[in-house]
């Protein structure tokens, strides 16, 4: 068994990924910004059924700051780099997400390549994939780059592709040997670990809090949160997966009212109240006149972006839960942890 870093071990992704490493034997170490979320964390995955707590180290690391990065990441064979700022609303200023992605994905590779890691796997996104092109009829493929400067880009998308294209960067010129692997998922959905949640679970609260009267024909990709965590671990160790990026993403793209119809199909009573109307396009374009949010949404109004998953599936055997497993499991898990009533 191998020693592994997990950036952002109090996040989603990180957790999931966390819970399959130990399940797997392995010696994680993760990484937060302040040691106080330790006992937390450490509930959080107790909660979910973590074996083998004892194998998990914390240290404090903050993608700002160089500090502490070289003690999380000596002796360790490979790095899990999760962490990356995914807010609810887009800032102001793009560079409050660009600089800590970016700046923050080369002080991750930089101390993993000095601690002698043998290879990387980065947590990059879609939104590195397949946004700024306008309308498609063709599947995204790992071959495709987000055109930062496309219509309906916005700060977190163009946080994620320079921050992957940075990693590329940095193996090919200053790598010295170190292998790197990137999974891209699409819209992640799946069962929630506690009330810290992602920007993809909490549009499933609000689906089943009755809070979207009406939304618009914007459409997403879905994956199981826990089948990322599976890929991102194949990713760590399979030599194939050496240099190579890899989508993850299930069955296809949902519009948020497809949704909603499937968290009624699958919860029955307990999502009576996720119903609303699917807004017409010419009633986003008005609305679009004064409000910025449907601004940004009015390039996307009736894009899919569909994506592949077929070289994960080829490549590493990647398998995967449907649409309506990932988004049914959301829904539950927010009733069990009783964040929804």
């Amino acid at each position: 068994m191998s020693t592994v870093l997990v950036t952002g071990g109090s996040g989603f992704v990180g957790g999931h990924v966390i819970l399959q490493l130990l399940a797997a034997g392995h010696e994680v170490r993760t990484t937060v910004r302040n040691l106080a979320k330790e006992d937390a964390v450490r509930d959080t995955l107790a909660s979910a059924g973590a074996t083998d707590l004892g194998k998990l180290t914390f240290f404090a690391a903050d993608l700002e700051k160089d500090a502490g990065w070289a003690e999380a990441v000596a002796g360790c064979d490979y790095v899990q780099h999760v962490a990356s700022p995914f807010p609810i609303a887009q800032p102001k200023d793009e560079n409050e997400l660009i600089r800590p992605a970016v700046d923050g994905t080369l002080r991750v590779l930089r101390a993993a390549r000095d601690a002698g890691v043998k290879r990387v796997v980065q947590t990059s996104s879609f939104a590195a994939v397949g946004y700024g092109h306008g309308h498609r009829d063709t599947p995204y493929t790992e071959e495709d780059w987000t055109d930062v400067d496309g219509p309906a880009v916005q700060p977190y998308m163009k946080s994620k592709t320079l921050a992957e294209r940075a990693a590329w960067d940095f193996i090919a010129r200053e790598g010295n040997g170190m292998e790197l692997a990137v999974v891209n998922p699409v819209g992640i959905f799946g069962p929630a670990l506690n009330n810290d949640l992602s920007t993809s679970i909490e549009l499933v609260k609000r689906m089943l809090e009755g809070a979207l009267p009406g939304a618009p024909r914007l459409y997403l990709g879905a994956v199981d949160v826990r089948d990322v965590a599976g890929l991102q671990v194949k990713a760590m160790t399979d030599p194939a997966a050496a240099g190579q990026r890899f989508l993850a993403v299930a069955d296809g793209a949902l519009s948020m009212f497809e949704m909603s119809e499937i968290l009624r199909r699958n919860l029955g009573d307990k999502a009576a109240k996720a119903k609303f109307r699917e807004l017409p396009d010419w009633l986003v374009k008005l609305v679009a006149i004064f409000s910025p949010l449907a601004r940004e949404a009015v390039p996307r109004l009736g894009i899919k972006g569909e994506a592949s998953n077929e070289k994960a599936r080829r490549v590493l055997g990647w398998q995967f839960r449907s649409n309506d497993e990932a988004i049914a499991a959301s829904g539950e898990s927010l009733f069990a942890l009783e964040i929804v009533r």
